[in-house]
């Protein structure tokens, strides 16, 4: 495996050569550069920064053939400032001087990011906390230890000091946190609860979306109960427990049961089986819905520092409520 540096402004670029066996992409660049962490590199390759014969190539899984030149390039990192804070009201449900618990709107942001560089709840807890956040969790993410899609409203933990950073975190990996979220699917899953265990990862077809996949992905686990049959039982209120933390873990593993969050823009929600037979008035309230109906309702933890048991509950905002009453008409 021969190695050449090709160095370029503002990036480190590589040429490598396979050896004499076939071997996966990711791998192959793992054992060529071990000082490079695997997340890493896997993240170069689905970016577009690895070529062979002058082809991107951005599937991890993708084999090199025994002696083919892969070319890497590794963009230089930029400095990142750090969120400033804006004023934005927050409904605050419970705050002490380790952690905050907030009930995010619809619509709002997590962190900034690229297309959101301001205006998120980040730069509300700046705003808010004041100097107590800064630098824990990162430069973009000052104390969010889990994070809502923009469009989910609910309820979100964030912390105020490393030592709360560091023991919520450890919690969330060990699955040691109850989240509980309503959603409305289209039909009704069978059986009426039940487990959904199925590896999450990048969508093979499309990028910008997750999916159940057979192989590459992180363990994922969503415990389900039908509570509720709406809309002349074309729709059902269902909560859903999250045993681990993945992308759009509600949202991709109800859609591979055939059973999509009603609205969602992403994974085909604003279309369904029995739309047909929904009732006028529902129907109506449909077409003007814009995002995905689900909702972060419960959250329960040990508190980090004092060790109390804390637990907090949400209802649906407004507009999910209106949704869900015009359903039981």
């Amino acid at each position: 495996m021969v190695k050449s540096a090709m160095p370029k402004e503002g990036t480190s670029q590589y040429r490598l050569r396979a050896g004499k066996e076939r071997t996966r992409l990711d791998k192959f660049l793992a054992l060529a550069l071990p000082d490079i962490s695997r997340n890493r590199l896997k993240g170069l390759i689905e970016s577009g920064q690895v070529r062979i014969s002058g082809k991107t190539i951005a599937e991890p899984a993708y084999r090199v053939k025994p002696g083919t030149e892969v070319e890497l390039c590794i963009p230089m990192p930029t400095a990142e400032a750090a969120p400033s804070g804006q004023s934005m009201a927050l409904d605050i449900r419970y705050e002490d001087s380790d952690l905050i618990v907030v009930n995010k709107p619809a619509g709002l942001v997590v962190h900034p990011a690229a297309g959101n560089p301001d205006r998120t709840l980040v730069n509300a807890l700046v705003a808010h906390c004041g100097d107590s956040l800064s630098g824990i969790g990162g430069i973009r993410r000052p104390g969010i230890v889990h994070r809502l899609d923009k469009d989910t409203s609910g309820l979100l933990v964030a912390a105020k000091n490393d030592a709360a950073h560091n023991s919520l975190s450890h919690l969330f990996e060990a699955h040691d946190i109850e989240r509980a979220y309503l959603a409305l699917v289209w039909g009704t899953p069978t059986p009426m609860h039940g487990l959904i265990d199925g590896p999450i990862g990048r969508s093979p077809h499309n990028r910008k979306k997750m999916a159940v996949v057979s192989r590459g992905g992180r363990e994922a686990r969503t415990h389900y109960r039908v509570l509720e049959h709406l809309a002349n039982s074309c729709w059902s209120l269902v909560e859903c427990r999250l045993e681990t933390g993945r992308t759009h873990q509600i949202r991709v593993h109800l859609a591979s049961r055939g059973h999509k969050v009603v609205g969602d823009p992403l994974y085909g929600g604003r279309q369904g089986s029995g739309r047909k037979m929904l009732p006028k008035i529902t129907a109506e309230a449909l077409m003007s819905w814009h995002r995905q109906a689900l909702h972060a309702y419960r959250l329960g933890f040990r508190h980090p520092v004092n060790g109390e048991i804390l637990n907090f509950e949400s209802e649906p905002p407004s507009d999910m409520r209106a949704l869900i009453a015009v359903g039981r008409n």
